[in-house]
């Protein structure tokens, strides 16, 4: 490629591709460090949110920005703010162009509060909602309440920032009650938009049941239904679009009246949210879990909503049940979007094949589905297949699902892959790799045809040490990754290492974390080599020369009798 640098700005031209340029901003040191962050957070926090690409070169003290126009813009603005920050107040102006900014009156005494120590509270729901905030000044802006107010200034997108701003609100609302509620209606919503929140002031003991043990029912309940949901005091704030609000409300009333006692949902048939499991009702107590530990796992798992219906089931409903006695099981209710609910599906057969073997899997085969969308594939194993594709706690199975983007679980000794068409294959031939280590080393005919894969070449003196002690330390490559690695097999006397994964920066990290491992070990090899030079180098004479010495001094005569 070639380029061209022209008032601070470069255009870089890449082949068959449309010009992309390249904003080029000169820095100070210390502003470099304030960019940078601790371990690249900062940097990598700003490209987040304005979806541009920042590239940092320290010796020259230049960052480069790409993207299109709006983006490279965005990029610089929340830069120059973050400059800001480091000398003095943040000034904002208040005729920007872009629509990525919301601005919460934060009162002065709970303002150290929504900071929190060294800034963790703000840091956590930037991260939480891939937002940037700062108390800020503004130009062109009405004071509001002068002297009793600090403006926070929340950039992002619409969701991102609705969501911050109601983390911030309840936060602010612990610390001075009613500040954003106390003209609260009992129930408001935004019918008329397309984008909005709908509010319901709930009663202490509703909050309480609401909120759930640390917040997760809260947590479920947004999750499940793709909506913000957060409580500020005694009032539910629910965001999204109006189907999502809609789903919210209708899960939040469900939940109140699981209170009163069991609880059908008419017409769960024909709706797109909800998935059904015959469970068997000698399985229902362990499918629950004590204290429903079980079912609340697996909700927090794939972001679904889980209970069972009421035992008192229709006629048609018993109509429908074919290969099974209905009068011996009971219905549960999967909630959320199609890939969280076809998860906790698989989670919950799981958990019942293992009381009730073949319950869900006696006619089970292989198959594999031929639809481009989302679909499921069965691949039976023999116990020797499972036991090795499960791994310890079931490692290898969550490794190879995270790598392939796909859902994968095994139903006693069948494994259900569900995705897309491009994760179904990925997920199966992924596994077929794991199963045919068993026996030998692996080969990959169609590696530079692949788009998942990143080769790393390490040295052959190195190569155990990567992969550590019955492969321990290439385990943990892969754990803190997200990805499926293995010594390839069938090169000759080559050694390169495989990194399989979906996600581009997941292998990143995988192929950062061998290199260190590489460079571990060539430095050990070097410090040894040196010692050794050092000891029985040219050193080596004089050291064998003083060691007869010693010998002479210390036995004196017996020493030459002895010779």
């Amino acid at each position: 490629r070639t380029k061209e640098r022209r008032c601070g700005v470069k255009r870089v031209w890449k082949q068959d591709t449309m010009p992309q340029e390249v904003d080029v901003l000169k820095i100070s040191n210390d502003d470099a460090a304030f960019i940078l962050g601790k371990s690249g957070r900062t940097k990598e926090k700003i490209a987040r949110v304005s979806g541009a690409e920042l590239d940092l070169f320290e010796q020259s003290l230049t960052l480069e920005i790409r993207g299109s126009e709006a983006e490279r813009r965005r990029a610089k603005k929340y830069v120059e703010c973050v400059m800001a920050q480091r000398v003095g107040p943040v000034t904002i102006d208040d005729d920007s162009e872009d629509d990525d900014l919301t601005v919460i009156q934060v009162p002065t005494e709970a303002v150290g509060f929504v900071t929190g120590s060294q800034g963790n509270f703000l840091r956590q729901v930037e991260e939480e909602w891939g937002t940037l905030m700062f108390f800020a000044d503004f130009r062109g802006r009405g004071s509001g309440r002068e002297g009793q107010t600090e403006k926070l200034a929340i950039f992002g997108p619409r969701r991102g920032r609705r969501g911050a701003q109601l983390k911030v609100m309840a936060a602010v609302e612990t610390k001075v009650p009613n500040y954003f509620t106390g003209d609260s209606k009992p129930d408001e919503d935004d019918d008329q938009d397309e984008w909005g929140t709908k509010t319901l002031v709930l009663k202490p003991d509703e909050l309480s049941y609401a909120l759930g043990k640390k917040g997760m029912t809260r947590k479920k309940l947004a999750k499940s239904s793709g909506c913000i949901v957060e409580y500020v005091g005694y009032t539910v704030f629910m965001s999204g679009t109006r189907e999502e609000r809609t789903r919210a409300k209708e899960y939040l009333d469900w939940l109140f009246d699981q209170l009163k006692g069991p609880v059908y949902v008419d017409g769960w048939e024909e709706r797109d949210d909800c998935t059904c499991v015959d469970v068997p009702q000698d399985c229902v107590g362990y499918v629950t879990g004590a204290r429903r530990a079980t079912l609340g796992k697996i909700e927090e798992e794939w972001g679904t909503l889980m209970f069972f219906m009421s035992t008192n089931m229709r006629a048609r409903d018993r109509e429908q049940q074919g290969r099974r006695d209905f009068d011996g099981s009971e219905k549960l209710a999967i909630f959320g979007s199609r890939r969280g609910r076809r998860g906790a599906e698989l989670k919950v057969m799981s958990a019942v094949e293992t009381k009730r073997p073949g319950y869900f899997t006696r006619e089970i085969q292989k198959h594999t589905s031929e639809a481009e969308g989302f679909a499921s594939d069965t691949f039976p194993m023999d116990e020797s297949e499972l036991s090795y594709a499960l791994g310890k706690d079931g490692t290898t199975r969550r490794k190879l699902a995270r790598a392939s983007g796909c859902i994968m679980e095994y139903v006693g000794q069948v494994a259900f892959i569900c995705g897309t068409m491009e994760e179904r294959v990925r997920a199966r031939t992924y596994l077929k790799w794991l199963l045919k280590q068993r026996h030998g080393s692996v080969y990959v005919d169609d590696l530079k045809d692949r788009d998942d894969v990143t080769v790393v070449p390490v040295p052959r003196d190195a190569i155990g040490y990567v992969t550590g002690n019955r492969g321990q330390s290439l385990r943990m490559v892969e754990e803190e990754s997200g990805t499926f690695c293995f010594v390839e097999g069938g090169r000759g006397e080559s050694e390169q290492l495989l990194i399989f994964g979906s996600v581009r920066a997941d292998r990143e990290v995988a192929e950062r974390l061998i290199n260190n491992l590489v460079n571990e070990k060539m430095r050990e090899d070097n410090d040894r080599r040196r010692y050794d030079d050092r000891d029985y180098g040219r050193g080596g004479d004089r050291y064998d020369d003083r060691r007869r010495d010693d010998s002479r001094d210390r036995y004196g005569d017996r020493g030459d009798r002895r010779r």
